[in-house]
């Protein structure tokens, strides 16, 4: 969930295809939960992300995460936390200090697994306070990292950013959405080690 200031990518850029809808897995029965964490605990980086129903009131707390996304390089496996099957497997994931969880802005995303699941999410980096900024003391955003790493334009709907993330039943536009923000996280992280912009772990 990138929460912080994000410069607009250049808006002549080509646009960034992103996942196919085919590569999204939603964790929604106990064979796709088998399979998510047999996938899941066999990889030794994932892209991770989550979203929540947003607020619009004052004072009102969302009760998020209500979406989990964990991206391997070709499949992206999306957790509704409502209707969570195997959080035991999820905890594992999220708490392995084996596995690295890469994201943008995670600060709220870690909180709100703690304080709702109670998962102390373990072995994460943040990109957006990784990757060097164009400025000093500056944080990179997902948009900006596309198209420094890729020439490509992210294109983010506020309509889909800000839609019921609690709905039991999701929609193609926001699965996708959310499958996207875990995926490139990964694909930006193995980009900008390529780049020799992050460390070697």
């Amino acid at each position: 969930m990138e929460t912080h200031p994000n410069p607009a990518a250049p808006v002549d850029l080509p646009l960034y295809e992103g996942i196919a809808i085919g590569d999204v897995v939603l964790v929604d029965s106990p064979p796709a939960a088998a399979d998510a964490r047999r996938a899941l605990l066999a990889e030794e980086v994932l892209g991770f992300d989550t979203e929540a129903k947003p607020t619009f009131a004052k004072g009102e707390i969302s009760g998020g995460p209500h979406l989990i996304q964990l991206a391997t390089a070709s499949r992206v496996y999306l957790y509704p936390v409502d209707r969570l099957l195997d959080r035991d497997g999820l905890q594992a994931i999220l708490e392995s200090p084996l596995i690295l969880k890469v994201g943008f802005g995670l600060g709220s995303d870690l909180a709100q697994l703690r304080a709702r699941l109670g998962i102390e999410a373990q072995h994460i980096l943040d990109l957006s306070r990784a990757l060097p900024g164009d400025k000093p003391k500056q944080t990179l955003g997902a948009k900006t990292a596309v198209a420094k790493y890729f020439g490509r334009r992210l294109q983010k709907s506020k309509h889909i950013t800000t839609s019921n993330w609690a709905h039991p039943r999701l929609t193609e536009r926001q699965m996708l959405y959310a499958a996207n923000d875990a995926h490139v996280a990964l694909r930006i992280y193995r980009a900008a080690l390529a780049a020799g912009h992050l460390p070697q772990s």
